[in-house]
């Protein structure tokens, strides 16, 4: 059975579950099956007088509204009347104690007349009857002995005949105070009426509704002999009320507990019109008798009138104002909760502007760390602010191993200008010697290797970054 959100909100989904079928018991009655009824109900002639069968019939349920607020369609309970057959009879619902069978069942009307297979129309009020047999004749002495006994008690009316109800879904019936029937079909919105049911803990009632829960898809099975019902209140043998969904008004609603507030006003301004235009109309035929009569005889009876004729304006100016102000705070609410969702998307922009800052300044530590300076750092985040944390640690990782690279070659470079210095002998050269070299320009070779290096890398890594973009679909 499907569980809906708001009966999983109200902790009913594991009674809901654990309750998905009812069992209905009646009085065990023992008779002798007629020759007209044993081809009807027993289905073979030659079942007549076995002395090894002990025969019992029962009625099973009956259509309309039970005292357990459970609601037999006849049109469902229709659909149903043949699921009883073929169906074992045990002990005490004990699968493993079977007794008996079920021997066939009928429709039958309240004063216990068969109604036929081919009716035209299907009856608004009938019992379902059932009858079953039980096996008298066993080979342990211990058994025969049991089921004689259970025999002679049926015969003093200790037992009782119980069937079990499935049923896979269920609506909602409604009976207001003037008596007047609904169906709701059970759903997201209506949910919240599952909780009010006698079935699951409720009082079986709902503002001004007699509340019931309208069975679907009913199939009968599993009967059993049992000594007395777990719950005397599911013994069901009459005094169900009339109930037809045919005759029914069916109700589709979104959610009643929005609408109820307003409901009511509408119901209770359209009451109090109707009263007005009574009141229009008695006044007007008052207003023809004075024509024929005097008028001090009416005079006070036209004063009664256009008094309360004033109080129900009066009222109704009131009822309209309250379902003015009703729909102006609903109104009201759905704007602070527009006015609340903006500011939680304003909210969520500004974190992801501030975690993205948080990244692009540590992935300029990371460059400076890895040899750039301040400047040079910023722009190559800029360069690469579009690509994953992934491909940037392998641009980080490039420039560490350039970086450490020009760093050896710096080094050997120096290396080499101290060995050529050493194999000059300045002490031979001259004054003119010395006059005549030329000053060298103030940039150290490893500078320039420098800036023209870290150029190149921003230019190989752009150009590697783009072809892996070009080649990677994005997310």
């Amino acid at each position: 059975m499907k569980i809906y959100q708001k009966e999983i909100d109200d902790g009913l989904e594991e009674v809901i579950r654990a309750n998905a079928s009812v069992a209905y018991c009646s009085v065990a009655e023992s008779y002798t099956p007629s020759q007209d009824e044993l081809p009807k109900i027993a289905k073979a002639e030659s079942n007549e007088d076995q002395i090894d069968l002990y025969y019992l019939r029962s009625i099973l349920v009956s259509t309309g509204w039970n005292k357990n607020d459970d609601v037999f369609d006849p049109s469902e309970l229709w659909n149903a009347r043949k699921t009883p057959e073929d169906k074992p009879f045990n002990f005490m619902h004990n699968e493993k104690d079977i007794i008996g069978h079920i021997t066939g069942n009928m429709v039958v009307d309240f004063d216990g007349n068969e109604i036929e297979e081919s009716t035209p129309e299907v009856p608004s009020e009938f019992n379902i009857l059932t009858t079953s047999v039980i096996y008298t004749s066993w080979t342990e002495e211990e058994q025969k002995e049991r089921m004689s006994k259970i025999v002679s008690e049926i015969k003093d009316g200790k037992w009782f005949v119980s069937m079990e109800c499935l049923f896979p879904a269920f609506d909602y019936a409604l009976i207001d105070s003037n008596g007047k029937t609904n169906v709701i079909p059970r759903n997201e919105a209506s949910a919240f009426l599952t909780k009010h049911l006698r079935a699951y803990g409720g009082t079986g009632k709902y503002q001004n509704y007699q509340v019931g829960r309208l069975l679907r898809n009913l199939s009968f099975s599993g009967k059993g002999l049992v000594s007395k019902p777990a719950n005397p209140r599911s013994i069901i043998l009459e005094g169900n009320k009339f109930f037809d969904e045919s005759k029914a008004h069916a109700l589709e609603i979104h959610s009643i507990k929005e609408k109820e507030m307003s409901d009511n006003l509408n119901q209770q301004i359209s009451d109090l019109q109707k009263e007005l235009s009574e009141a229009k109309a008695a006044n007007e035929t008052l207003k023809s008798e004075l024509v024929a009569s005097k008028a001090a005889d009416y005079e006070a009876s036209i004063k009664e009138l256009q008094t309360s004729l004033a109080a129900k304006i009066e009222e109704i100016n009131i009822l309209a104002e309250a379902k003015e102000n009703y729909s102006t705070d609903m109104k009201k609410k759905e704007e602070e909760v527009m006015a609340m969702k903006n500011k939680m998307k304003d909210m969520e922009e500004e974190l992801s502007m501030m975690k993205k800052k948080e990244a692009m300044m540590k992935r300029k530590a990371e460059l400076e760390e890895a040899g750039l300076d301040s400047e040079e750092a910023s722009a190559t985040v800029s360069d690469f602010e579009n690509s994953d944390d992934e491909t940037f640690a392998k641009v980080v990782a490039l420039m560490k191993k350039k970086a450490k690279y020009m760093k050896k070659e710096e080094d050997t470079t120096k290396a080499e200008v101290e060995v050529e210095d050493e194999e000059v002998d300045h002490t031979k050269a001259s004054e003119k010697d010395l006059d005549s070299v030329e000053e060298p320009e103030d940039v150290s070779i490893a500078e320039a290797a420098e800036e023209d290096e870290t150029e190149s890398l921003r230019s190989v890594a752009s150009d590697w970054l783009g072809s892996i973009l070009r080649s990677t679909p994005k997310n």
